[in-house]
């Protein structure tokens, strides 16, 4: 039997829409900026609280995003199915590559709760002690905070893009109240931003959180319809184990069909079912070594 795939663009939203005097608004004081910057990220924690919204599957996608931007900082060229391919498909002993560490970083910080701990799993060549004092280098309102951190890592350590920008998110996220990083900052940035300071890289830093974070409302949005609808479909299933398998969709910006807790014939066929359902998509349009998605 075929399945119809449902049309998510023409869905209604499940969320409410950043309103349009934010992301169509062109302001150029820092004042203007800091306070649409302020409206965007206000409402983007109002649907981080949304029970619809897959926290863990939005943080990944957006780690992705994030790797993607601080690899064509690097002058690197590997696009995002590149990197998804050098973190899904590793086999023990081999090792990701520049561009697949990155998104490996991005993946850790994003995982648990923000914390020192944390932050050094996911940057393990720095002291625990120095991010601390980077996390907490920044005073005030929330974005002059992370863009406090932010320069305060590069002044210490001018090539640290990627550590910079974590620790930078990470500082936003504890001035908001967030439990976890959400990654925000690289995906808005341009590389000569970094070398910007003081009133400058907070005047870009309130600018590229108002384009990124529009997107990541968008994100949200898209994430909440497609999840939805996977977890309707899923009484469909009658696979063993089926339910772990939708809980690593439900979680994970890709799934390998190899890390799935099935037998591999069994776990191949059931991607391919959820996808005859609408409920995933093939990311890598490739034949073998396929990777899956909500």
């Amino acid at each position: 039997m075929t399945f119809a795939r449902p049309d998510h663009i023409s869905d209604r939203d499940m969320l409410p829409r950043m309103p349009a005097w934010v992301t169509s608004a062109h302001a150029e004081t820092l004042e203007d900026v800091s306070f649409l910057s302020g409206a965007a990220l206000n409402h983007l924690h109002l649907v981080l609280r949304r029970e619809e919204v897959p926290q863990a599957l939005l943080r990944d996608r957006l780690a992705l995003r994030a790797a993607e931007a601080c690899v064509a900082f690097s002058g690197r060229s590997e696009r995002a199915g590149e990197l998804r391919d050098a973190a899904h498909l590793l086999r023990p002993g081999d090792l990701p590559g520049p561009g697949g560490e990155t998104y490996l970083a991005w993946r850790r910080a994003v995982e648990r709760p923000v914390s020192i701990k944390a932050l050094g799993r996911a940057l393990p060549a720095f002291e625990t002690g120095q991010n601390a004092a980077w996390l907490d280098a920044g005073k005030g309102a929330p974005v002059a905070r992370a863009a406090m951190a932010l320069e305060a890592v590069l002044t210490g350590a001018p090539r640290a893009d990627v550590p910079a920008l974590i620790l930078a998110d990470a500082a936003l996220a504890r001035a908001l109240g967030w439990d976890h990083l959400v990654p925000l900052l690289a995906a808005g940035l341009k590389r000569a931003d970094l070398r910007k300071q003081g009133d400058d890289l907070r005047l870009t830093c309130h600018r590229a959180l108002i384009s990124s974070t529009i997107e990541a409302v968008r994100q949200a949005s898209d994430l909440a319809r497609r999840t939805t609808h996977l977890k309707a479909v899923a009484p469909k299933l009658r696979a063993k184990r089926a339910g772990e398998a939708v809980e690593m969709f439900l979680t994970r910006d890709a799934v390998a069909p190899s890390v799935l807790p099935l037998p591999d014939r069994a776990a191949r066929r059931l991607c391919d079912r959820l996808v005859d359902l609408g409920a995933v998509r093939e990311l890598t349009g490739r034949d073998t070594f396929r990777l899956y998605g909500v």
